[in-house]
């Protein structure tokens, strides 16, 4: 069950849930969450992208970059809005709220955005960072589990590690067991142990590759 971050200053959190259509039906209200939005979509990008830096060592820039853009795209963000409530507490103009505002995708995830940037001026980096890493783990690891769109995230070792800790509570091992070649054209073979039994063999031409090729090895023969 998703809940809202404490905020300290109550007024920025309903200044995040003011939508521009308010503001034109009450000018006595001074300002909407535009500049709050601008705000915390920075903040996301950068400490979601800090999170999946930390959390999918073997992905590369491109895995990286294509992951962080699915979780913090406008379908994502609006279910977040709608577990955590927002569409509720949107105050919205009568128009907006006769155009079904509170389940717009679009109005839900600018909330959402808002609300960070929001939470980040009330409490600061360090309380958002707690938020923000305690909120899209899940999320993150359903997407590299199940990729959407025909993208795959899954990194061969990233994989054999999630079985391992299911069946043995225990993280594969990998070992560098041999070297070929001269030394400007290397070929390492890695092999890759599990509870002390050893499930794949791989080569490449650096150590990093051959324990990847180790891993996929380890897979085909799981059936996984």
């Amino acid at each position: 069950m998703l809940s809202l971050p404490d905020f300290t200053d109550p007024s920025l959190f309903s200044l995040a849930l003011t939508h521009r259509s308010y503001v034109n039906e009450h000018p006595e209200i001074p300002e909407h969450n535009e500049r709050l939005e601008f705000l915390g979509d920075a903040i996301l990008a950068f400490l979601v992208g800090e999170l999946l830096y930390q959390r999918y060592r073997e992905m590369n820039e491109a895995e990286l970059t294509r992951l962080r853009a699915n979780l913090v795209e406008e379908a994502q963000l609006s279910k977040f809005a709608v577990e955590l409530g927002l569409g509720e507490l949107l105050r919205l103009g009568k128009g907006a709220i006769k155009d079904n505002g509170r389940s717009n995708p679009a109005l839900l995830c600018d909330a959402f955005e808002a609300m960070i940037g929001a939470y980040y001026l009330d409490s600061g980096l360090e309380a958002v960072r707690a938020y923000v890493h305690a909120l899209f783990p899940p999320v993150a690891d359903r997407f590299v589990s199940t990729p959407a769109r025909g993208i795959s995230f899954v990194d061969p070792k990233n994989r054999l590690q999630q079985w391992a800790l299911e069946r043995f509570a225990r993280n594969p091992e990998y070992v560098i067991v041999g070297e070929s070649g001269p030394d400007h054209a290397k070929e390492f073979t890695a092999q890759v142990r599990i509870n002390n039994t050893l499930y794949g063999t791989g080569t490449g031409k650096r150590k990093q590759d051959a324990t990847k090729a180790a891993a996929e090895d380890a897979l085909r023969r799981l059936d996984l």
